[in-house]
């Protein structure tokens, strides 16, 4: 079984050597970890992964191959009730779904705090109070058009206002093999280049000209190295919404990290408020204020805004909106704040494009952007260059 998930590292691209394989089971052999595949996860990521960069790859594809091993090797536990229950959500007709009425921001919050206070044992279902199924706006594997997410493993609605529950995102991968260079081409529509310095590097075509004028003896031109001045911003969202797009934006991420030299890059998720992040591991010990990163950069940046804006629009508008915490601004000003600073920006959307007319959160962020949102696609990525590159 191992050496076919040794196999199964090497096709996910992980350098993972024999070596290193070796030493994986001589530690199962000396007994380190007890039958547990939590355990084993931890041990092989520490034998064979050299690199925290690799940690999302590893991840994938230790997932994918033991999928559904726990279920079956763990026998001191029942099959839990609730990994039964929710195989069975609760599906609504549109006309059901329209009868729930939505609350307002102030209501919602408020009546929240009632349900912590009032409510006293396990609900299932409903309307009212916090619990699983059901069509009551706190809880999870329900319905509700504006509900707060309470313990749940992931979006499915894409409708919660907020999500109480400390979820982790992961890094995208700037190593990603890249099926098709296309992407690499269109982003190469915005370097400039400028012939600066000592005369460095030989100008090929003007030699063979200079050499056949010159009855054949060669003659040899110089030209000053080529460099690459622009300089890029990008700001990524990533986890929720945003996880059904990984493969796409670890595309463009690998191939902006090729293209541009002068790159930076931070992360936000849904909206950007007064803090970004570098390492998704590390977002809640290792912050970013924005407005440092407003005031660190000059305005020759090129700001790139990648996301799928799909969000509550509260999460834009309204102080407090974040999914994740209390932001003292609404993500609308800092929005504003970035693209006054960098007076050069475009957004990337990876949703469809026939979409966007269905999410009230896009059209927001289409306004606050001066409808400078494009597809993520060739023809998208090619208007975004253009436009930046005027």
């Amino acid at each position: 079984m191992l050496i076919n998930f040794f196999y199964t590292l090497r096709a996910a691209k992980l350098p993972v050597s024999v070596k290193e394989y070796l030493t994986l089971l001589e530690a199962l052999k000396a007994d380190v970890i007890g039958p547990s595949v939590d355990d084993f996860y931890y041990l092989a990521r520490t034998t064979l992964v050299k690199d925290e960069s690799q940690f999302d790859k590893f991840d994938r594809a230790f997932g994918a191959y033991f999928k559904g091993v726990e279920m079956l090797t763990d026998f001191s536990q029942d099959v839990p009730l609730e990994w039964l229950r929710k195989t069975l959500e609760l599906e609504l007709s549109p006309e059901q779904k329209a009868a729930i009425e939505k609350m307002g921001w102030d209501e919602l919050m408020e009546t929240l705090k009632k349900r912590f206070e009032e409510q006293k044992e396990r609900h299932e279902g409903g309307n009212k109070w916090i619990g699983t199924g059901g069509t009551s706006p706190f809880g999870a594997h329900g319905y509700n058009p504006q509900g707060i997410r309470i313990g749940q493993d992931k979006g499915r609605n894409k409708s919660a206002v907020k999500v109480w529950d400390q979820r982790s995102f992961k890094d995208y991968d700037d190593n990603l093999e890249l099926g098709t260079r296309n992407i690499k081409v269109a982003l190469r529509r915005l370097r400039r280049f400028a012939r600066e310095g000592a005369a460095e590097e030989l100008d090929l075509d003007d030699t063979i000209h200079s050499t056949a004028a010159n009855a054949g003896l060669l003659d040899i031109k110089m030209v000053p190295e080529r460099h690459n001045k622009v300089k890029v911003l990008l700001l990524m969202d990533v986890g929720g919404t945003m996880d059904e797009h990984i493969h796409r934006v670890e595309e463009l991420f690998s191939a902006a990290k090729t293209e541009f030299k002068h790159l930076e890059f931070y992360y936000f998720h849904n909206c950007v408020y007064d803090f970004m992040w570098k390492n998704n591991r590390r977002r809640y010990s290792e912050k970013f204020p924005t407005w440092d990163v407003i005031r660190k950069y000059n305005k020759d940046y090129k700001l790139i805004f990648v996301g799928d804006a799909t969000m509550s629009p509260y999460e834009i508008l309204q102080p407090g909106g974040s999914v994740e915490y209390n932001n003292e601004e609404p993500g609308a000003e800092w929005l504003q704040r970035l693209t006054q600073a960098f007076p050069k920006f475009a957004w990337i959307n990876p949703e469809p494009q026939g979409v966007w007319q269905y999410r009230q959160s896009i059209a927001i962020v289409q306004q606050l952007m001066n409808q400078r949102m494009f597809p993520l696609s060739l023809q998208g990525l090619e208007g975004a260059m253009r436009l930046l590159s005027k």
